[in-house]
């Protein structure tokens, strides 16, 4: 389980660490708040794009060879920054790592299912979300120290390295899955089955929470530095986001398999605390920041293990790849949907109307998920069941 719970590490540090840098280290490609929400975008626009794709594909050749080709690719785009080191260059890195991030992402979320019989559901993805979370917090942090001491191609170098150890160790370590004889498919029974509320309900509140988690990471920053906030203070700031994230989410899982808590309690229950820290963000000054960033982080630390396990519970094994790939795609979303939300609305307004927008969309899906009680029926996990 470690190495993939490396390769969760590694798409989150990557995509956060460089994330939360941009804003305020690369003034010659960063030119305005609309092409930052461009560059935040273009990671998760290839994974929309690809992670169906490649969830599908490892239904179909196994989910092993899919997440060491991504690993391997992930290397390979990063070290294509460092070599070129220009701000066009910087757009290809970053596509070339979301493309990278679409294979090895939901292959990593296949075999995390797979590897675990349905009653440990809950605490699997509780640990795969803690060590994603790691990466989310010491991306900012970290990912700003490195920046300060070489730019961005050092941070670039230290990706290219990590992408390519945890592609060793998984190589190494993570056993042969073969995948499983499955019954023909039709384009309509697969629309039929994503169309089901027991997919869309956890995978809307799983897009809430990433679009949430992006935009802080991304636009928290630009909210310090207007506040009169140093480097390592923002970068420390956002990183509280992902470290409420890190402790709520194993706990969430617990409590998911030991039967204390359901999925649509707990999933209501993150939406709303993640609108809450959202409209904190429309305070001035550390005080909003600081409790924004908290509330979010364990607003999505709720919802994240408990969607996944939710979407593992209610799918064939033989499919996992293809559901998780399509989930992710709902992530992606709003992943990329988040910031644009935001750079669009703030474009005309102001960032913390941005905030704003997003915080009552979030709102709207918090009491969509709480009035709708057949998703949590259907996929809770009784304590002690077997799978």
């Amino acid at each position: 389980m470690w190495p993939l719970y490396a390769a969760g590490f590694t798409t989150a540090f990557g995509a956060h660490g460089i994330a939360a840098n941009l804003g305020g280290h690369t003034d010659d490609a960063v030119t305005s708040l609309l092409v930052l929400g461009g560059l935040l975008a273009l990671y998760d626009g290839a994974e929309v794009l690809l992670k169906p794709l490649f969830g599908t594909l490892a239904d179909r050749v196994g989910a092993r060879p899919v997440l060491l080709g991504g690993l391997v690719a992930f290397a390979a785009a990063s070290a294509l920054y460092v070599a070129a080191d220009s701000p066009g260059w910087l757009w290809a890195a970053r596509l070339g790592q979301g493309a990278a991030a679409s294979a090895f992402s939901p292959s990593a979320s296949a075999l995390v299912a797979r590897l675990n019989p349905a009653a440990r559901h809950g605490r699997a993805f509780g640990g795969y979300g803690f060590c994603k979370s790691i990466g989310y917090t010491l991306g900012p942090l970290l990912g700003g120290v490195l920046v300060w001491a070489g730019g961005l191609r050092l941070l670039f170098t230290v990706l290219a390295a990590l992408g390519a150890a945890v592609a060793v160790w998984a190589a190494l370590a993570v056993p042969v899955v073969p995948p499983l004889p499955k019954a023909r498919q039709t384009v309509l029974d697969l629309a039929r089955r994503l169309a089901d509320p027991i997919f869309l309900a956890p995978t809307a509140a799983l897009a809430a929470a990433t679009a949430a988690l992006s935009v802080g990471v991304g636009f928290l920053p630009v909210s310090g530095r207007a506040a009169g906030l140093g480097t390592v203070a923002t970068g420390a700031a956002v990183s509280v986001l992902a470290g409420c994230a890190a402790v709520v989410q194993p706990r969430a899982g617990r409590a998911l398999d030991d039967g204390r808590l359901t999925v649509r309690a707990g999933l209501a229950a993150g939406l709303s605390v993640t609108a809450a820290g959202l409209a904190c963000a429309m305070l001035p000054g550390l005080t909003g920041i600081l409790l924004s960033a908290a509330l979010t982080g364990a607003g999505t630390g709720l919802i994240t293990p408990l969607g996944f396990a939710a979407l593992a519970a209610s799918t064939p094994a033989e499919r996992l790849g293809q559901t998780m790939g399509a989930a992710e795609l709902g992530r992606e979303l709003g992943d990329a949907g988040g910031p644009l939300l935001v750079a669009a609305v703030a474009s005309q307004a102001t960032l913390t109307y941005g905030f704003g927008a997003l915080a009552v969309l979030t709102g709207t899906l918090a009491v969509a998920a709480f009035l709708h009680r057949r998703p949590a029926d259907s996929v809770s996990l009784p304590p002690g069941g077997g799978g």
